[in-house]
């Protein structure tokens, strides 16, 4: 495992994660259930029963609402390396270099399954992308498509968590069955999440003052906040405390 982390970080494609983040921390409770119900999808005795591996699943929402989160949670639970794919970097500025740093991407994914492929903000780098004005002589679409192309037709344990904030400009063939088993929309927290995401930071960051607070009174003081706002809510009010 070790070496593979060091051949990975050569290639400056992907980088390894190793998350300590746990299901606990998360808030979307249909996502939790589907993830519990697919942990062992990818042992020998599902292979047995002919059980095909899960592809992947789409994460799509408001910014500051856990969609990293879950992806780190996923991999922790499933007990499974976590690969981070920043899209950009499979962009290069020679004729012919993207296509080869999306087969090297493969390569390396697949060499290190069972894994987690975490892609994150898909429509920053594809939305848009059958627009007549991509600008960049097809090298967009011709990294789209061998990206769509393996993810349906991969036979590899690779899965797949890909995030985005804007699902209305990702290209229709990217949502369709088969690229991803489930696509989930992660909402605003209410007011009972509210209260779970003030205790799990607070029990994170002050574990010795959990009990000196009313988490219903600040988590109906935080109507309408994400879950990055609440934990940069309680930063701000220990600096202030602090000095």
């Amino acid at each position: 495992m070790e070496e593979k982390k060091q051949y990975i970080r050569q290639t400056e494609i992907l980088e390894f994660y190793n998350p300590s983040e746990t299901l606990q921390n998360v808030g979307v409770e249909n996502l939790k259930a589907w993830i519990r119900e697919r942990r062992n999808s990818f042992s020998v005795q599902a292979h047995a029963y002919g059980l095909p591996s899960p592809k992947g699943i789409l994460l799509v929402g408001i910014q500051g609402t856990g969609k990293s989160l879950c992806a780190k949670t996923i991999a922790r639970e499933w007990r499974m390396p976590l690969l981070r794919l920043d899209v950009g970097r499979l962009f290069g500025g020679i004729v012919g270099e993207s296509e080869s740093r999306v087969r090297q991407m493969i390569q390396i994914a697949e060499a290190m399954a069972p894994c987690v492929l975490w892609i994150d903000e898909l429509d920053k780098a594809f939305g848009g992308i059958n627009s007549e004005f991509s600008g960049d002589s097809g090298t967009s679409k011709r990294v789209f498509g061998s990206l769509i192309t393996w993810m349906q037709e991969k036979t590899k344990p690779v899965f797949i968590v890909a995030t985005a904030n804007n699902v209305r400009i990702l290209p229709a063939e990217l949502l369709r069955k088969g690229r991803f088993d489930e696509i989930f929309f992660v909402n605003l927290p209410n007011q009972r999440e509210r209260e779970e995401i003030f205790q799990v930071h607070i029990q994170r960051l002050r574990p010795n003052r959990v009990r000196d607070f009313s988490y219903t009174e600040l988590a109906v003081a935080t109507e309408d906040f994400s879950g990055a706002e609440i934990e940069q809510a309680i930063y701000d009010a220990m600096h202030t405390a602090f000095n």
